[in-house]
């Protein structure tokens, strides 16, 4: 086979004109139906005819803008010319607070073009000249004047280096005088006569096409004819929903401060949450939405791969005080702009601008809002404008999902609390750091206890649900299923679904608990709701559904389900457990080889996985799910030859009923609950303390003289008969009182027969908080 050369991508040098509207959104707000009849017809007699005239392109419009490019750098100026003398004297008559103003600015400029689109630095250089500009004028880069500073009989006014936002290095500016000179450049508009004679076909085509060209027959201010290429129905990845459908590109960061990008993509996320507030409305989720970010997308190809109809976009530029959002709704099925608006106010006012574009959308695509939906959109946050400013920071990090960025986000989360200590977001965004510390097992790399982070939880979580978001119902939930507590759980999901229908994650969340409970049928409708709200789903979507096909003993589907989450996620060592009690039920023996190889690669330095350790945390906690899908998971395990584990003479179900669990903290029947100062006494008296957290953890540090007996591996009555006798005292603890380990260490010690078992279950975080000596050992260090 011949190799084939990689496709490059298409570029030309072009002349880029950027144009825009002076004051649009005030003149929108005066008079909209008069701006938009007086736009609309100057596109039509004046600039349409003029871009045919100098054979110039528009590439697109964008509400008040329009992008357009020239062959010829004499052509594109010498038709910014025309088109502000001849707005300056249609203005004339009309009142200074009703006219409508351009500002133009030009530039040469390599591109990248895609179809009838164009990107590139060229592009955004021509879009910062236009800003230069004064109102009715004309702004030049330089290797613009150096081109027709001999051609064109004009005077210009040197600006200088002019720094520009998201371009590296300065740009050299000129202003257009537009004097006496600049007129004798203006011109009638050209019509070109229709010859009906005779003619070939082709050349009767042409002229009648040049006729509507000139005679302001451009397809872009056609109402009835497409301003781009339409979305195609049939190439759609999914089908349209049954109600107006939607997705928001990830606005750009016009400010001059490329810092600001956090605020930027804070606005757009908070648009798209408001959005998914709208029970009208089908909202595409945040994490789709930006798999587009900072690429040159076309908007059909959003919509195909989507399968939505309508495409929001636009920028936020933050100059200081000052906040500027510009939007416009984009029927990607028609190929038209639906409208466009710039939104400007002070940093104070953000929420009212975000609740005007919100209501622009609704009103556009005829949504009717519930009278809760519209008091939730008008409602501002928080009254401090640097508490939200903080608050955006943290999110930004927290949306990063690494352990750096989680404690970097707290840092912001608590700064926004400082400036606002009513601030119900941001203590909501804390449960959640906290949170996803406590489920990704970060506390060492944070730097925060495991302990800690619970106590965390679980005050910020009382703060944000003293003025409940969608965020902490669903956080809450999450805790409350953690805790045993389904019921309670799902209700809280339910509150969170009717504040943000579209809100995916909330459906995986419910999707969740509803396995855990016994229901994986509608687990399986609302994972998959959650993947067409958000159809770049990760593994996480794809682990749950794996689940619930797995509950429903539809064993093959869940293989694949589950390989495709392991191939995204190769370092999970759940997805291969799970692989591994498929192919048990299945008796793939052959299969089993590979799966087992990686789970020893994965378990390396760690107590080997046991069939008893799994059933712990497969959902977190062995006491708070359905027994039946339990031993379902248990029993594939079995089958694989996985090994049980040690301490498993004695019925789970005796075990579980000496177990009592309130809000999420344990008590023993048979065993002494004790706290920090007590486990001291006891420890002065010598008493046999048996910590049976890992040795990973174990190592870094315990209680002195400490032994370790791992739960799932070690702890057996013949493991701990030599280091006890059933008559003396033994103490046990783990990682802290919402760790059920060393409650489940007590229950099987009082069914061996022990008499004077304690239950210490403030653990290690307790007895380090109290300021007792620690010990380290080498037992705990992770050799891979």
């Amino acid at each position: 086979m011949v190799p084939t050369e990689p496709q490059r991508e298409e570029r030309r040098l072009t002349t880029i004109l950027s144009a825009d509207v002076v004051g649009y959104s005030r003149l929108m707000g005066r008079d909209e139906a008069g701006t938009l009849a007086a736009l609309k017809a100057q596109r039509r007699q004046l600039l349409a005819p003029k871009a045919a005239q100098y054979r110039g392109r528009t590439v697109k419009l964008m509400g008040d803008g329009a992008l357009m490019e020239f062959n010829s750098v004499v052509d594109a100026v010498r038709f910014a010319i025309e088109v502000q003398c001849a707005m300056r004297e249609r203005n004339a008559a009309v009142p200074e607070d009703r006219r409508l103003l351009y500002r133009i600015g030009i530039n040469i400029g390599d591109i990248i073009v895609e179809g009838d689109d164009i990107y590139g630095d060229g592009v955004n250089i021509a879009a910062r000249l236009e800003g230069l500009a004064e109102p009715g004028g004309i702004c030049l880069a330089r290797n613009v004047y150096n081109q027709i500073k001999g051609k064109l009989n004009l005077e210009f006014n040197n600006l200088g280096e002019q720094e520009v936002k998201n371009i590296a290095e300065p740009v050299t500016a000129y202003r257009v005088v537009l004097d006496d000179k600049a007129t004798t450049f203006v011109t009638p508009l050209v019509e070109i006569p229709i010859k009906i004679g005779r003619v070939r076909g082709w050349q009767a085509i042409a002229a009648l096409v040049i006729a509507a060209v000139v005679g302001g027959g451009l397809a872009w201010w056609q109402p009835w004819r497409p301003e781009f290429e339409p979305a195609s129905v049939k190439r759609m990845a999914l089908p349209l929903p049954d109600k107006p459908s939607i997705a928001v590109l990830p606005f750009n960061n016009f400010s001059t401060d490329t810092q600001q990008g956090y605020f930027a993509d804070g606005m757009t996320e908070d648009l798209i949450t408001d959005l998914s507030n709208v029970s009208g409305l089908f909202v595409i989720a945040r994490n789709s939405s930006w798999t587009y970010k900072d690429k040159p997308t076309k908007v059909q190809q959003v919509a195909e791969e989507l399968g939505v109809r309508y495409v929001l976009e636009g920028s936020v530029q933050r100059e200081g005080d000052q906040v500027r959002i510009n939007a416009q709704l984009v029927d990607a099925l028609n190929g038209r702009h639906l409208w466009a608006e710039r939104y400007d106010g002070p940093a104070g006012q953000v929420f009212a601008l975000q609740d005007k574009v919100i209501r622009q959308i609704v009103a556009v695509l005829e949504v009717k809002l519930t009278s809760d939906e519209s008091a939730q959109v008008a409602g501002a946050e928080t009254a401090v404008p640097q508490a939200y400013d903080a608050f955006l920071q943290g999110w930004y990090h927290y949306r990063r999902h690494t352990a750096e960025d989680t404690a970097k986000a707290i840092t912001f989360f608590e700064q926004a609390i400082q400036l606002d200590p009513g601030y119900s977001r941001a203590y909501a965004g804390l449960a959640a750091a906290h949170w996803g510390i406590i489920n990704r097992y970060w506390e060492l790399a944070v730097g925060v206890g495991w302990q800690r982070s619970y106590d965390a939880l679980n005050e910020n979580l009382g703060k944000a649900l003293e003025n409940p978001t969608p965020l902490a119902y669903s956080v809450s939930a999450e805790w409350l299923a953690r805790q045993g507590r389904a019921q309670e759980a799902l209700a809280q999901i339910d509150r969170a679904l009717a504040l943000a229908p579209n809100e995916a994650d909330t459906h995986v969340s419910q999707a969740r608990i509803l396995n855990r409970t016994g229901r994986a049928e509608e687990a399986e409708k609302s994972v998959r709701l959650a993947m067409r709200l958000n159809p770049h789903y990760g593994p996480d979507y794809l682990i749950v559904l794996g689940q619930a096909l797995f509950h429903q003993e539809r064993y093959e589907e869940a293989e694949e389900i589950i390989k495709r989450a392991a191939k995204l996620q190769p370092t999970l060592g759940q997805n291969y457990l799970t692989l591994a009690s498929i192919y048990g039920h299945l008796g793939r023996t052959k299969d089993l080889d590979p799966v087992k190889k990686k789970i020893d690669q994965l378990w390396t330095g760690w107590p080997p996985p046991t069939v008893q350790e799994t059933g712990f945390w497969w959902y977190g906690d062995i006491f708070q799910y359905d027994e039946v899908y339990r031993e379902r998971l248990q029993a594939g395990l079995r089958k694989a030859g996985m090994p049980e584990g040690a301490g498993t003479d004695l019925k789970y179900a005796d075990v579980k009923r000496l177990i009592h669990q309130r809000a999420g903290e344990y008590d023993v029947e048979g065993a002494t609950k004790i706290d920090a100062a007590k486990a001291n006494v006891l420890h002065a008296r010598n008493v046999v303390f048996i910590d049976v957290r890992n040795n990973i953890d174990f190592g870094p540090g315990h209680i002195p003289s400490a032994r370790n007996l791992d739960l799932s591996s070690a702890l057996s009555k013949e493991s701990l008969s030599p280091l006890v006798a059933r008559d003396d005292e033994v103490v046990f603890s783990c990682a802290g009182k919402y760790c059920f380990r060393s409650a489940f260490a007590c229950a099987k010690a009082v069914l061996w027969g022990y008499k004077r078992v304690y239950y210490f279950a403030g653990g290690f975080p307790a007895w380090k908080d109290a300021g007792y000596p620690v010990e380290t050992s080498s037992d705990g260090l992770k050799t891979n």
